[in-house]
């Protein structure tokens, strides 16, 4: 595995984790045709304008290439995302935080979208890569150093998990643990395989390069 800092094929992110973003020199698993997507496929293709995901990004066609486990695993993620409990805003800042730590570009720039479309600000998304020290309310300062503690040390530590209990009953507490250890699984999916990020998402994530480069230091 190499670290790349131009995975994109358009010049380096204006933000990106360290090390670089992660991944193979060349995709490994391309998606297939829309011919050979299969019939149900296409149908739920239909469908994924519901939860804002049109077009369908490219990582369910990818993952439908093993049919058998495409449909339990988008079941389960759906539980995670969009049908969680926690609040939208929550949510895609953990799953920012997480694809940051494990250095998807992928993942983060789709999620650089969504969290927008529920009201994140650019700000707020260059808060989370910064860590939990550039967070505003100890709430999100203890779920960004959550997701830092589940990715490197595996454990989130006593004094985080006794601020996120002190905010969360144990049914979010479970959700929190898994949205974290489900989109570092999908992370290390993406970066294996090599997904590029689709040309909308794109624009969406040098638009916002844009945005935050009068923030940068």
């Amino acid at each position: 595995m190499q670290a790349t800092n131009d995975f994109s094929g358009g010049g380096p992110d204006l933000l990106q984790p360290a090390a670089g973003w992660a991944g193979p020199a060349r995709p490994r698993l391309l998606p297939p045709d829309g011919a050979d997507r299969g019939m149900v496929f296409r149908a739920v293709s239909a469908v994924s304008g519901f939860i804002g995901r049109r077009p369908v990004p490219d990582i369910f066609s990818v993952m439908h290439l093993n049919p058998r486990l495409f449909w339990a695993w988008l079941f389960f993620a759906s539980r995670l995302m969009p049908f969680g409990r926690l609040p939208a805003t929550l949510r895609e800042k953990i799953i920012l935080r997480t694809a940051w730590n494990c250095r998807s570009r992928y993942e983060w720039g789709q999620h650089v979208v969504i969290a927008r479309q529920v009201g994140v600000s650019d700000r707020e998304i260059l808060a989370v890569a910064r860590g939990a020290v550039a967070c505003a309310s100890v709430e999100e300062r203890a779920l960004m150093q959550a997701c830092d503690e589940m990715v490197e040390h595996k454990c989130i530590a006593d004094t985080t998990w006794a601020l996120l209990a002190s905010r969360y009953g144990e049914p979010l507490l479970i959700e929190i643990m898994l949205l974290i250890g489900h989109y570092e699984m999908v992370a290390g999916f993406l970066n294996s395989s090599g997904i590029a990020l689709e040309p909308p998402a794109e624009a969406v994530l040098q638009q916002f390069h844009q945005n935050i480069a009068s923030f940068l230091d």
